[in-house]
Parts: C-alpha cells; structure tokens; sequence
C-alpha cells in the first residue's frame, strides 16, 4: 500500500496554489491544516475480497468469473488521501485507478496555473482512460478530492488484459463516454449557468459517487472545481443554506434537501442522469 503517491511526477502547485503538495523522502504530504474523511462503503460480506479488502467498484463488479480469475490478482488495493495526484499533465501514466470509495477530480490546467474541473470518478469508474486508446500520458491532472480508497493496476497489465477481457474492456469503453459526456455538459454549464445552481449540480454529483450527505470541502477549493472567485462561491453556499437546502460551515458542506437541490440546480444535472439512465436501460436490451 503506498499512500503518498511518490512515484507519480510533481511539476507544479495543485490548483493554483489552493493544495499544495510537495515531495519529502518516500512521500508527498500535503500543506494543509484540513483533513477531509467520509464514511468508508458500509462493508457488504456479500462484497468479493481483492487484496485483502473488499471490492465496490461497479467496473470490477459482476465480470465473467474467468475474467475476474484473470484480473483481480493484478489489483492492488490502495488508500488514497486528500489532493495525492493519480495524473498529472503530459506524464506518463503509470497506473490505472479503479475508485473505491472517495472521490477523484479530473482538472484542466491552463498556462498561468489556473484549473478548473471538468468531471469526476467515484467508485463506478476508473482513472487512466487514455490507456484505452492506446495513450501513455495523461491530458489532464486527476487528484484525490474526497479520500477513500482504490484498487489500482500497472498500466502495461491492463493493457494486456484488454486484449484477452471483452466484457471488462468493453465496460472501461463505455464509462470513457460517460466522462466526455460529463466534460461537455460541464463546459457548457460554466459558461451559461449562475454559481448557485452550478455548486447545487456540483454537491447532487458528488453525493451521487460517495453515498453521503456529508461533502467535506473548503470555499477554496468548490471555487476551483467551479472555476469561479471564492466570493462566488460565498454567495452561492449563503442562497441555498438560506433556502434550507445545506448547512455549510468551514470545510464541509452537508445536504438537508436533496429533492430541494434538485429543483435548485440548473438543468445540466438531469441532462447527465437521464443520458446516463438512456445508456444503461439501452444497454440491457
């Protein structure tokens, strides 16, 4: 198990200075005083175990037994904290992480350092997509925002379980698409939705891949996954706490009204569930 990720190369600050992570010795610790915990998925003795721990992952899920004989000895399971850096832009990808439990960003980064999230992975997908089309370095920065766990795999292992695993390669594919889907949604509702309903899709999203009322994050850093000014962030966190719908105090965010949030998001949030509910009912024909 290795919990500071220190193989994965360190170029710049996360986020525009908002996480801070440096490389000392055999670790890279973060400069912060905030340590985010949720809940762990309550422990199912149904769950298959892989590593000694058991198995949540929706990908991993369900395989024809000889693909899951194939796969799972490869697996290995990994506890993942606050900002640790799984990708980092134009690196070589050096794994491949299957969510277990937490929450993982998926970040542009401009030029001047500046970032702004354009899709997250919870425990139904994986980290690593451009290994599916045969990419060996990453596009984007991908950090841990809500800790918990995964199982990763060595890169040049799941592409040669690609080869001989149809079912799991086909199942990677298909989460690929949900995650251009969700990048293209958010772009569009950065630019034409207010901050308000864009933190109301943000919490519903997030809440949907961790199972928790409970979202543990700083104004900073909901101002960077919204690509907007904290004070944005302020305003929009006061008009839904005033409308009953959070609480929200220093370094967490908890969800009082989720059928209220739904009616207070933008229209982005529904256009992502019922895309996603289309594909799967299309795909159980």
């Amino acid at each position: 198990m290795v919990t500071g990720l220190a193989h994965l190369p360190v170029q710049a600050l996360i986020g525009h200075g908002f996480l801070r992570i440096r490389q000392h010795g055999c670790s890279i610790q973060k400069e912060s005083s905030l340590v985010n915990k949720v809940n762990s998925p309550r422990i199912d003795s149904r769950a298959p175990q892989v590593d000694g721990s058991p198995l949540f992952n929706k990908l991993l899920l369900g395989l024809p037994n000889h693909e899951s004989r194939a796969i799972f000895p490869h697996l290995e399971f990994e506890r993942l904290r606050l900002s640790d850096l799984l990708n980092e832009i134009g690196q070589p990808i050096k794994y491949a992480y299957f969510m277990n439990s937490g929450l993982a960003s998926i970040l542009t980064v401009m030029a001047d350092g500046k970032s702004v999230e354009v899709g997250l992975t919870g425990k139904e997908g994986f980290v690593g997509i451009p290994l599916l089309a045969g990419f060996s370095s990453s596009p984007t920065r991908v950090i841990i925002q809500i800790e918990g766990s995964a199982f990763r795999m060595r890169a040049a292992r799941l592409i040669e379980l690609l080869r001989t695993c149809p079912k799991f390669e086909r199942r990677l594919q298909q989460f690929s698409q949900v995650v251009t889907l969700q990048a293209s949604q958010v772009a569009a509702c950065n630019r034409l939705h207010e901050v308000d309903e864009r933190l109301a899709r943000w919490l519903l999203m997030s809440q949907d891949r961790i199972g928790s009322k409970l979202v543990p994050l700083t104004q900073e850093f909901l101002a960077h996954m919204l690509g907007t000014r904290r004070s944005s962030v302020t305003v929009a966190a006061g008009v839904l706490q005033k409308a009953g719908l959070i609480t929200y105090a220093r370094g967490r965010v908890s969800i009082v009204n989720r059928e209220g949030l739904e009616d207070a998001t933008c229209e982005c949030y529904r256009a992502l569930v019922d895309t996603a509910s289309r594909w799967d009912k299309e795909l159980a024909k």
